[in-house]
């Protein structure tokens, strides 16, 4: 692995923003699943597949590309609702992902990436410009180390077209304490670390999650019987997380996580709030395994 790569690795892993792929992965496949309630018999499972390469344009200047696709199952008791519940059984999402990196000065580096693609549950089988997102960040970047002790800050913004959160700011300040502690503050996510060894580490994590979609068909919901045509999960996920390297590029990880809120909407094109699903707070399983630079 070129040493001109690993330079550029810090800066791809937070341009991720609060995605479910992070860019410093060359390649990645995970596995997301919400199991099925007692409560209401919803379940929500997403499989995932990311694909990322970054090129070298000049000395600490760096082009971006790559592809991330996901594939969402999504289930819910229909006693509970009073609509076709096959209407938002499935989703797919594809984006390409385009960055652009330099140095500043000494101290700081920017970032920015656009990410074109679609979120749809394809019921008509064909996509249409209802169906296409556009997402993006921007993001100042600050590695230093303060008497020998590592820190990280990066501010920022993210749009996504296809997040549950729609715009956010990009807050981050990362700071390794102790030899086998570390821990990272802002928004979307944050984390306490041990270092447990150097193959080994345990996370405490709070973090931003979600996704919308395009309902191709439209859905007619409520006594009114007005159209939904916008599909919106928005997650906020506190838990666990253990991550293993079995080389220096490629890890496993395993996340479990307690859903502490969980809004499901459908909502009209001008993006007005027609119906909620019922909120499910159930834990939250996620894993994979990267191949990271």
């Amino acid at each position: 692995m070129s040493q001109h790569l690993k330079k550029v690795s810090f800066l791809l892993l937070f341009l991720s923003s609060f995605t479910y792929a992070q860019l410093s992965d060359l390649a990645r496949i995970e596995y997301v699943g919400l199991p099925e309630s007692s409560k209401d018999g919803s379940a929500f499972d997403r499989y995932r597949l990311a694909i990322n390469y970054p090129i070298k344009i000049k000395e600490d200047t760096y082009l971006f590309v790559g592809l991330d696709y996901s594939y969402i199952s999504y289930s819910i008791d229909e006693s509970l609702i009073n609509f076709n519940p096959q209407e938002i059984d499935e989703f797919q999402l594809l984006d390409l992902n385009i960055g652009y990196t330099f140095k500043v000065n000494d101290d700081w580096r920017f970032g920015a990436r656009i990410q074109p693609g679609f979120s749809s549950n394809l019921k008509a089988r064909n996509l249409s410009f209802e169906d296409v997102i556009i997402s993006g960040d921007a993001v100042f970047i600050k590695d230093k180390k303060d008497n020998d002790i590592p820190y990280r800050l990066i501010l920022g913004i993210s749009v996504s077209g296809k997040g549950g959160f729609p715009f956010l700011p990009f807050i981050s300040y990362y700071r390794k304490f102790h030899s086998k502690w570390s821990y990272n503050v802002g928004v979307p996510k944050m984390n306490l670390q041990f270092h447990a060894s150097k193959k080994n580490r345990i996370k405490l994590v709070a973090r931003l999650d979600g996704f919308r979609s395009n309902l191709q068909r439209g859905i007619a919901v409520g006594e009114s019987q007005e159209i939904a045509s916008r599909f919106r999960q928005q997650l906020i996920l506190g838990g666990l997380r253990y991550e293993y390297k079995f080389t220096d590029h490629i890890e496993l990880y395993i996340n479990g996580s307690y859903v502490i809120s969980n809004t499901v909407e459908l909502r009209d094109r001008s993006r007005n709030t027609l119906t909620e699903l019922p909120e499910v707070n159930n834990f939250y399983i996620k894993s994979g395994i990267r191949f990271k630079l």
